[in-house]
């Protein structure tokens, strides 16, 4: 089998856009789901619904790979599972190399998914001396001492970067002096590389983060539907008939802009805004 090294996917010279390159996964893995129930063919809303996107996407998609379907039959499940893997260059042996084999490296190292993709494990890489020697999925962890040796020797196309943040950028320049110019990072920070090295971030932390600002925004909704079925009038504050002792106001921007002596209002902000905890009172004892 052919590695990855000397051969590259088509999409780049076939003009795919980046955009259908990102949903190609999406339609493979639902694909694959079929494949392994032995379903022959699948329509294009039915195979849309299970990649979570609309029907005619997935056709302006598959246009792309001169894949049309056959009206009133569908596609081809099969023929469109070696389409896409062979646009996406799974069809070809895929070494990756990882790099730091902490908790989530050695998740990594034991994800069963990578073989069956087409990418093979080639080499497990950490800087600790007591890691050296230890064998974590079959593999035998190697001190980063000998990363490009080890890249040169297993003719590694892709690297993987499960190192803490303050490592994750001397591990990327070295991986991209030794010749890898695709990088999957793990690391919880934003890599710089030269042009023509492409890196994919994944942060799990922001994503956690995401999904709690949209718990946030739901509770939210909820409270505002509970306010609505408050009968009328329930929690509101009712006027006392006591008339209250007599007041002066003080204006934003009226007279010297001071708050009165002995007043215990926020700090305004620059130019004269509301600080954090706003203006001075608007209406202070006499």
């Amino acid at each position: 089998m052919a590695t990855g090294r000397t051969h590259r996917p088509a999409n780049r010279s076939r003009g795919i856009p980046e955009a259908t390159v990102a949903r190609l996964p999406l339609y493979l893995r639902a694909l694959t789901a079929l494949s392994e129930r032995s379903v022959p063919t699948v329509s294009s809303e039915e195979l849309a619904t299970a990649a979570g996107v609309n029907s005619a996407k997935l056709r302006k998609d598959f246009s792309y790979l001169g894949s049309y379907g056959t009206r009133g039959v569908g596609y081809d499940v099969e023929y469109l599972v070696y389409q896409i893997s062979r646009e996406l260059g799974l069809t070809q042996d895929w070494p990756v190399v990882i790099v730091g084999i902490g908790n989530l490296g050695a998740a990594l190292a034991n994800y069963g998914g990578f073989a069956s993709r087409g990418f093979r494990v080639a080499s497990l890489i950490d800087a600790d001396p007591e890691m050296a020697g230890k064998v974590v999925a079959g593999i035998e962890v190697q001190h980063s001492d000998g990363l490009e040796q080890v890249i040169e020797d297993n003719d590694v196309s892709i690297g993987v970067i499960a190192t803490p943040a303050a490592s994750a950028q001397p591990v990327c320049d070295r991986l991209v002096a030794a010749g890898i110019t695709s990088i999957l990072n793990f690391a919880p920070t934003v890599l710089s590389v030269p042009d023509g090295v492409d890196v994919r971030k994944v942060d799990l932390s922001i994503e956690l983060q995401i999904l709690a600002f949209h718990e946030q925004r739901k509770a939210g909704e909820l409270s505002d539907e509970d306010a609505e079925e408050l009968p009328q009038g329930a929690g509101e504050v009712t006027a006392s008939p006591v008339a209250p002792p007599a007041a002066s106001v003080t204006k934003r921007g009226s007279g010297s802009g001071k708050s009165p002596a002995g007043a215990s209002g926020g700090t305004s902000g620059r130019n004269g805004e509301p600080g954090s905890d706003g203006d001075v009172p608007a209406v202070m004892p006499a």
